[in-house]
């Protein structure tokens, strides 16, 4: 009932969406004497604030459409190169021959938030490699003939992905996605599967959620597994090609992510007034891209959430050795010929520190010469895989794990 609601309180919201549109787009026109005073500046940024907090936002464009190599512009082209019900590989194209560069797979999270997070990533891996990357669909318009995604068809996916890209691949998985391609990577070298990855990189997962536990740690074990059932599980409505689908809501869990810093999310908008009204317009489009991208939000498939929320947040089967997959338990101590990173950030308010570390004692038979940890100082959650600190810093480090473990 309550996505049912949520969808036409939307839908009533559009008529103020789209006047607040037009009344902002008549307010720049050139042509008017009035467009440098204060009064009208301050009433064209109201229109843009109000036709921002109505909107509805979609899945983001990638927006990356070239890249430089060897000094070289180069055009991309995004294929999806395998499609399942759940999630396509995406593969981001480089036009140009005779480039032979190490592929990688980013796993990005199935937490909430599209792929298209992770778009300062693939940017600054793409000069001087071969990306793919797991584009997760909105559960909501997935028909529900496609079947269940639960936690074991996560792992199955993206064993199933690395076998497309063989042997000689890296994979890089971003927070949420660790737990999973920790297992896949174990479950493969059990079985001596010749596509295991050259290295793996885990950045700020919560692979031992007991280390170091956060506000969004503590919100997840401080529940029983029946109170998300009865509380955050909804079925989607019609109207949505996933009519009938069981899921846990983006708008759900956005209203989550926003309540821990209420406060500063109002503060940030009231400065995107204030610099609407000043003329900041570096400042202001800072704050539409961010926001574009944290307010679009996806539906997760019920099953694979509850799994998660249960097998990862409340019983630590991961780290326990308790985590099943096809009907074996999962032995981190299998994993020998892989090499392995894990990144952290000092002031990662998401995913405590040591959560991710843990796994290089974990793995214990991987030699120490495959092993290697970052610690960023000064960074949190977002900054381990986004931004300044992780164009200059954490990503050339990475980028020289993966050279040095190559062909190896």
């Amino acid at each position: 009932m309550l996505y049912k609601i949520n969808a036409q309180i939307m839908e009533a919201m559009r008529p103020v969406h789209v006047m607040a549109r037009q009344a902002r787009q008549m307010c720049y026109q050139p042509w008017n004497p009035l467009n440098s005073s204060w009064a009208f500046r301050t009433f064209r940024a109201s229109m843009e604030l109000t036709e921002r907090l109505t909107d509805f936002y979609e899945q983001p464009e990638w927006d990356l459409d070239t890249t430089d190599v060897d000094g070289r512009t180069v055009a991309i082209s995004y294929d999806h190169v395998m499609t399942k019900p759940y999630c396509d590989l995406l593969h981001f194209r480089r036009r140009t021959r005779g480039l032979k560069q190490p592929k990688v797979l980013i796993v990005a999270p199935l937490s909430g938030h599209f792929a298209t997070l992770l778009r300062g990533t693939v940017r600054e891996f793409m000069r001087d490699h071969e990306v793919y990357i797991t584009e997760w669909k909105n559960a909501r318009d997935v028909p529900m003939g496609d079947g269940v995604f639960r936690f074991d068809d996560y792992i199955e996916y993206l064993i199933d992905f690395m076998g497309w890209l063989g042997p000689d691949t890296h994979v890089l998985a971003v927070c949420q996605p660790c737990v999973p391609a920790l297992a896949a990577a174990a479950y493969m070298s059990k079985h001596a599967n010749p596509n295991l990855p050259r290295s793996m990189t885990l950045m700020g997962g919560p692979v031992d959620v007991r280390i170091s536990p956060t506000e969004v740690n503590d919100y997840a074990s401080g529940k029983d597994l029946q109170w998300f059932e009865e509380n955050v599980i909804m079925r989607v409505p019609p109207g949505f090609k996933g009519r009938g689908q069981l899921v846990y809501p983006g708008f759900v869990q956005l209203s989550g992510f926003m309540s821990m810093n209420m406060d500063s999310h109002i503060s940030k908008h009231f400065k995107f007034f204030n610099d609407l009204i000043k003329g900041d317009g570096d400042s202001a489009e800072a704050h539409r891209q961010f926001y574009n991208e944290y307010l679009a939000v996806m539906d997760m498939p019920a099953p694979y959430y509850l799994d998660t929320i249960r097998r990862v947040f409340l019983e630590y089967q991961l780290p326990r050795g308790e985590l099943e997959f096809r009907g074996e338990k999962i032995n981190l101590k299998n994993i020998k010929d892989m090499a392995l990173l894990t990144v952290e950030g000092e002031m990662d308010d998401i995913t405590g520190r040591g959560q991710t570390a843990c796994s290089l004692e974990l793995c214990s038979s991987i030699p120490k010469s495959k092993k290697m940890h970052i610690e960023e100082e000064g960074v949190g959650h977002y900054g381990i895989f986004n931004g300044r600190r992780f164009r200059e810093s954490i990503a050339p480090k990475v980028k020289d794990f993966m050279r040095k473990h190559s062909g190896s």
